[in-house]
């Protein structure tokens, strides 16, 4: 039988990043694919304690909730977003099946098909299927390791007059760098002047590696708290499985939003969320993190010691102030899209950076994931990269 999709679904891809993960878990590879967290580190016991508690909090745990989440646990998320400068209140504050799910939220409300979203090139890919999900046309801004550059920025405004500008200001992905302050301010101010929305997306924001560093993030610039939306996860900082991310940002929009969620699922995971708030109570999530930045600086720094084998100039990379990511350039005649069926042969994968780009890719560049890899098979796997690349096939 020929079946009749609705026309929007023209529009649908599949992920690069979830295409290589199938292939590598067939055989035995050393994967810096995923952008995944690492299980040793996982809170296990805490996370299991948190559930009993739930359970032991009697029979309504496990009925239906509000649409909006969990009321005790969008007051500490709201006390989180307090630490960081980003006023919220309840009202505008609305907990998603991760930060994916704000992203498609926030673009099934605003985006209507042929709008414009301004992005960073590279960028998150998953971000780039949702828009385009919803027929929305995505124009690349020109950027350096400070951000977006101004003068593309106000040209690209100028020219396309987008609905919202999609930014990943704090360790990218895929290429980890951080927004200068000064960036971040530009755009404020920008889309103060145009009218134009901000969706920032903060998913590795707590991953930071040198604590004397402040990266603000630009929800906390707009005092006037009217053209940023503000999303995270505890994806990156507790557990992946549970899936709970939020956003927050002008209360009109948060409110309909809302009711696209109602839609979408009725609401997040009840159990999910009541364990997530206990966890959050009763374990020192701060101390947590700090453990996890220790860690994954740790991976990284082996993982870039093995870059520095290769030979200067051949490749590039910048060390990353933080996150989950190293992204690395190669010369231009290098088709990571072909090397990684050789990596994989040879026992190790990365994600090439095709991708990642909005229309122009650069084929010579891909993405690695120190974070899940223990620091032993990032010694293995990385001996067996750099053998591919000192031998790479070319087309």
């Amino acid at each position: 039988m020929e079946y009749s999709f609705a026309e929007q679904t023209k529009n649908f891809k599949s992920s690069a990043v979830r295409d290589i993960l199938s292939v590598i878990q067939q055989g035995n590879v050393i994967s810096f694919a995923g952008g995944l967290p690492s299980e040793d580190l996982f809170p296990l016991d805490e996370v299991q304690k948190a559930y009993e508690k739930v359970f032991a909090s009697g029979k309504s745990s496990l009925q239906y909730g509000l649409t909006e989440g969990f009321t005790p646990l969008r007051e500490a998320i709201q006390m989180k977003m307090d630490g960081k400068e980003i006023r919220t209140s309840l009202n505008n504050l609305l907990i998603t099946t991760g930060s994916q799910q704000a992203i498609d939220l926030f673009s099934r409300v605003i985006l209507s098909p042929g709008d414009v979203v301004l992005t960073e090139d590279p960028t998150y890919l998953s971000a780039l299927q949702v828009f385009r999900s919803y027929g929305a046309h995505v124009v690349a801004v020109s950027s350096d390791e400070n951000g977006m550059e101004y003068e593309d920025l106000v040209a690209k405004i100028n020219e396309y007059q987008p609905k919202f500008i999609y930014i990943i200001p704090t360790f990218s992905n895929p290429d980890g760098k951080v927004w200068s302050t000064e960036r971040r301010q530009q755009l404020l101010d920008l889309c103060y002047e145009h009218n134009v929305l901000i969706l920032e997306d903060d998913p590795y924001g707590d991953i930071q590696f040198h604590e004397r560093e402040t990266y603000p993030p630009v929800a906390s610039l707009d005092q006037k708290q009217s053209h940023v939306l503000y999303t995270s996860t505890f994806s990156k900082s507790v557990v992946p499985a549970l899936r709970t991310g939020w956003v927050t940002g002008p209360t009109p929009i948060i409110k309909m939003m809302t009711q696209a969620k109602q839609m979408a699922d009725l609401h997040s995971s009840s159990i999910d969320q009541q364990a997530l708030y206990y966890l959050l109570r009763d374990f020192d999530l701060d101390g947590h993190i700090q453990l996890l930045r220790r860690e994954y600086y740790q991976r990284m720094t082996i993982m870039r010691d093995c870059l520095n084998k290769l030979e200067p100039g051949v490749f590039t990379w910048k060390e990353p102030k933080g996150g989950m990511f190293m992204w690395v350039k190669g010369q231009k005649h290098l088709n990571t899209t072909t090397l990684l069926n050789n990596a994989v042969e040879k026992g190790v994968a990365f994600v090439p950076g095709a991708p990642f780009y909005v229309d122009h890719p650069e084929y010579n560049t891909f993405r690695l994931n120190f974070s899940h890899p223990t620091p032993e098979n990032i010694k293995l796997g990385m001996d067996r990269l750099v053998d591919v690349l000192l031998n790479p096939v070319t087309n």
